[in-house]
This record gives C-alpha cells, structure tokens and sequence, in this order.
C-alpha cells in the first residue's frame, strides 16, 4: 500500500508553517469586516481566560500531516487558554473552534461552501457563519449554520426596522446583524453593539476625558474645602482673642 510522503518522516520534525508565504489579497470590502469582527470579539471576550479569538490564521488538525489545514477568516474556540499563536495545531489544544466566521466571496465561494465547510463540521465547529459584502452570491449576504447531527442547519434570521438582519448566536451569546452592507455584533441583552476600532478610541478618549475632569473637579472641590476651613479656623480664633480681651 502507497505511503503519503509525510508519514516517512518523523512527526517531530514535521513542519507546520504559520504562513504559505503568499501576500493577503482581500479588497477593503473584506478586510475591514475581518478586522472588525476579530478585534470586537477579543474586547468582548477580554475578561475571559477561556476564551480564544484568532483571524486569518492555520489551524491544523491531523498531527504529523500539515496538508490538513485551513485558515478561517475568524474563530472562537471556548475553553482554550487566551495566549499567542503561531498556529492552532488542534492536537494540542483542548478542542477544536465553537465559532467560525469566514468573509465570503464569489472567488472563494467553492471553497467557503464546499471544502471549508466539510472541514468544519467534521471537526465539530458548532457555528458556521458566512458573510458576503459585497453581494456576490450570497441571499442574504449574512447567513448562519449550526451544526445538528453532524450538518449544518441554517439559522432563522429577523427583519429589522429600516431593513436589515439579524441573526443570533447561541455560541456567542450575541447577535450578529446586517445593518445596510455592514456587519454588526450586538449584546442582545444591552442593546449596544460591539464598537469598532474608531469607536473604541472614541469611547476611551471620552471616558480619559471624563476622569481627567472629575479628577479636577475633585481638586477644586478639595481646595475649596480647604480654603473654607483654614477661614473658619481663623474665624474661631479671632472670636477667641475678643472673647479674652473682653
């Protein structure tokens, strides 16, 4: 029986790369979704030990075989330690990812349906999330899969006033939402989305900017207290000399 050229050698000296040395072509349409989505669920998630957030990097999952890769755009994995990687080499981590995400397009339209999707659901991923952009192929561009008996079944979705989608995740205990062409995260709880990058500095220069002024507030409060006792104990004092003279 034939031998794969990668059994010949030992699994220690096996490489498993962390990038196929080709540059990443993705349009802005697909960057900015990606970038979006995987800073927004690692501040989500920051808190948490316990939870790792990755985009656009390998994650292995046949020890001694590193032809059987793929590289979701963006995944979560609950349960796994929060630490850097070069890869995610599935035997040695906990388990495989809960959450996946890919941003689709009509160039990988066969793969995100077709091979990426097996993969996934063989390596259990119970989320399969695709979101198209630009609107190739996709209807509605935003559509969701939950893996049950070993396939994905689609996800329902709502309407939202002014048009758009929403879809939630139980993985992530989140709503993922379609508002025009962008591609939203939401506390279904809170109501509020999750911020992206400009709206994250915003909102740490505007809560800098609050603590700096109550922290002068607070200084000019204390002055005035000061001020005001240091007059009163001048006061009580002047009372006492007229009180002795008299």
């Amino acid at each position: 029986m034939a031998m794969s050229t990668w059994a010949l050698y030992p699994i220690e000296e096996i490489q498993y790369p962390d990038s196929d040395g080709k540059p990443v072509a993705e349009s802005d349409f697909q960057f900015y979704p990606l970038i979006y989505a995987a800073a927004a669920l690692r501040r989500y998630f920051q808190d948490r030990d316990d939870v790792y957030v990755a985009g656009n990097m390998f994650l292995y999952y046949e020890e001694g075989n590193p032809k059987a890769v793929v590289a979701p755009d963006v995944f979560v994995v609950l349960g796994a330690p929060k630490h850097k990687r070069f890869s995610y080499q599935l035997w040695r981590e906990p388990k495989a990812p809960d959450f996946v995400l890919e941003i689709t397009s009509r160039s990988t339209r066969s793969e995100d349906q077709g091979v990426k999707k097996g993969v996934y659901a063989f390596l259990g991923v119970q989320e399969y999330w695709q979101y198209d952009p630009t609107r190739d192929y996709l209807n509605p561009p935003l559509q969701g899969f939950r893996l049950v008996a070993g396939n994905y079944q689609r996800l329902p979705g709502r309407r939202l006033p002014g048009g758009g989608l929403a879809l939630r995740s139980e993985v992530l205990g989140l709503e993922l939402r379609l508002e025009g062409d962008e591609l939203r995260f939401y506390d279904p709880i809170t109501q509020q989305r999750l911020p992206n990058y400009e709206e994250a500095e915003e909102a740490r220069r505007t809560a800098e900017e609050s603590r700096r002024e109550a922290e002068a507030r607070a200084q000019q409060e204390a002055a005035l207290r000061q001020a005001a006792e240091t007059r009163l104990a001048e006061l009580e004092a002047q009372l006492r000399a007229l009180r002795g003279k008299g």
